[in-house]
């Protein structure tokens, strides 16, 4: 196909190769989920009332919101007896723009009743190693020099691990100082093992606003974030079905906000009104523009998307 001229031909004919690859991965990842009999869905994107979490912020839109993820229609459709659901669309996210971050980006979502994150930390190795083999008919890709094996097992380590083996100082104190994410991005993640995806997983309860607290543990979140390539791609976890416990901790974010100075939302009511109705379940959110840099090998995000905000 002969490539046209102009303003944009050299910059967007450098991504054809990718946006091609992006798209096979898209169609894969659908193909996955209609096999496991899930059930794709497309929720709003604007919405009334986002989750008040601490330090992610919405765009405004009219008097209601752009979301930041589908997670609180996704979860009411769990409820009203949707058990195996998923969903591709944009998202949207203030003070989001960096070599991985966009303020408009591409997510996958994905919920599944009768199942808690261990379940899903499954279903995320069998993801992977299904578009690996659908790709390059293998279970291994190259990601900046490295290569990686998709095989099972994954590795797996909770989060005190990983402080205790690699942060200058205790998780209990990285907690209390609010560096806790600034040690992970500086001092864990660069350390993670580059040759198997890795799990990190029971994050502190305090960092799981809507996740069910461990049945044992309860002062550890029943949380996993995946890493590859030292690349943060999943956040996941089981969810919290309580709606007097999800109220107390939406007033912690709440106040969380109002000491950084960020808007504080309305209540979303009617995701609040479902969680009784809510089945035991569990949900996980990847990043697909990630996703695809991964599997391109590309050095920025900007690479395996059409337009960036600054080719607009």
């Amino acid at each position: 196909m002969k490539i046209k001229g102009g303003p944009d031909g050299g910059r967007l004919a450098a991504k054809k190769d990718n946006l091609r690859l992006r798209a096979r991965i898209i169609q894969s990842i659908r193909n996955f989920f209609a096999f496991r009999d899930y059930l794709e869905i497309d929720t709003p994107n604007r919405i009334p009332a986002p989750a008040p979490e601490a330090h992610i912020d919405a765009f405004p839109s009219g008097e209601w919101f752009l979301h930041t993820s589908p997670e609180l229609c996704m979860k009411r459709l769990l409820s009203s007896g949707y058990p195996r659901i998923f969903q591709i669309c944009k998202c949207y996210r203030g003070a989001e723009r960096g070599e991985r971050h966009l303020p408009e980006f591409t997510l996958l979502e994905w919920y599944r009743a009768d199942a808690d994150y261990y379940g899903l930390m499954e279903e995320c190795e069998d993801l992977l190693l299904h578009l690996a083999r659908v790709l390059s008919g293998g279970a291994s890709l190259l990601f900046r020099g490295e290569r990686i094996s998709l095989e099972k097992p994954w590795a797996r380590m909770t989060i005190r691990d990983v402080f205790t083996r690699y942060s200058p100082v205790p998780l209990e104190d990285a907690l209390v100082s609010g560096n806790f994410d600034e040690i992970m991005a500086f001092e864990i993640e660069p350390r993670l093992p580059k040759e198997k995806p890795t799990f990190l997983y029971d994050y502190p309860v305090s960092l799981g606003a809507l996740a069910r607290a461990g049945r044992s543990d309860h002062t550890v979140a029943e949380r996993f974030e995946l890493y590859l390539g030292g690349v943060e791609l999943v956040n996941a976890f089981s969810e919290l079905t309580d709606p007097d416990e999800q109220k107390r901790r939406f007033e912690l974010e709440k106040k969380c906000r109002l000491l950084r100075g960020g808007v504080i939302y309305p209540d979303p009511v009617k995701f609040l009104e479902c969680l009784p109705q809510m089945p035991e379940s569990a949900g996980a959110a990847l990043g697909l523009d990630r996703l695809v840099m991964i599997f391109c090998d590309a050095g920025r995000i900007d690479d395996v998307v059409a337009f960036t905000p600054e080719e607009l």
